[in-house]
């Protein structure tokens, strides 16, 4: 899953991004309000973690507007105030979650993960596709008895797939969430890890579907 980081103090953002990685997301990070308002706007993210005291546009402005899109992605605001209004004001303007600093690692770590439970999951722990298990609080795919090992872009395309049961997504659709901003996007990388991980789920009642022109889907089948 992709994440947008906000954060203009340039060594937080860099150590609560390698949290986040070690969480296997992809963390786009951003140092100023008016850049992430304008990746929130033409990128595809499943969650937001916004500094109140972004400079340009400040955390809250960069929220409403979101908001004002139309846009319901979850929303993890981060403050150095301490002022019960400003937390009000945020959680009025749409956020989903506050957190003080200094805070620990694992507790965002935490934070991110209830988020992404309740919009990705509706609220569950696990997601299933015929013997394919997701669990969201460990990051892990399990296939019957045994983990499934994957690579970081592996996985990101499989959580992909298994979050929208039923729903094509097509290789640029796919390649959003797996590749960041500061990285090249290839859609025809795509095919490579849809070819690994078909490798691995081969022989199993759960399977990658082509649909030609259109992209692929995740489809459990009969043993």
């Amino acid at each position: 899953m992709r994440i947008l980081l906000a954060e203009d103090h340039v060594s937080l953002a860099e150590s609560v991004a390698q949290a986040l990685r070690h969480l296997h997301l992809t963390v786009d990070v951003l140092h100023d309000g008016v850049a992430a308002d304008l990746a929130l706007n033409s990128e595809d993210y499943a969650l937001a973690v916004l500094d109140v005291g972004l400079p340009r546009l400040d955390g809250f402005d960069v929220l409403a507007r979101l908001r004002g899109r139309g846009k319901h992605l979850p929303v993890l605001m981060l403050t150095a105030r301490s002022d019960v209004k400003d937390r009000v004001h945020g959680l009025n303007l749409g956020a989903d979650d506050y957190l003080a600093k200094p805070f620990e690692l694992s507790e965002l770590e935490a934070r991110v993960k209830a988020l992404l439970r309740r919009s990705v999951l509706g609220g569950e722990r696990q997601q299933r596709c015929g013997p394919l298990v997701y669990d969201l609080d460990t990051r892990r795919f399990a296939l019957g008895d045994a983990c499934l090992t994957l690579t970081s872009r592996e996985q990101a395309v499989l959580e992909a797939l298994i979050a929208r049961p039923g729903r094509v997504m097509s290789k640029e659709q796919l390649a959003a969430q797996v590749f960041g901003l500061d990285e090249e996007a290839s859609a025809d990388a795509i095919e490579i890890y849809v070819h690994r991980l078909r490798k691995k789920l081969d022989g199993q009642a759960v399977a990658i579907v082509t649909f030609r022109g259109l992209g692929y889907l995740l489809e459990a089948r009969d043993a």
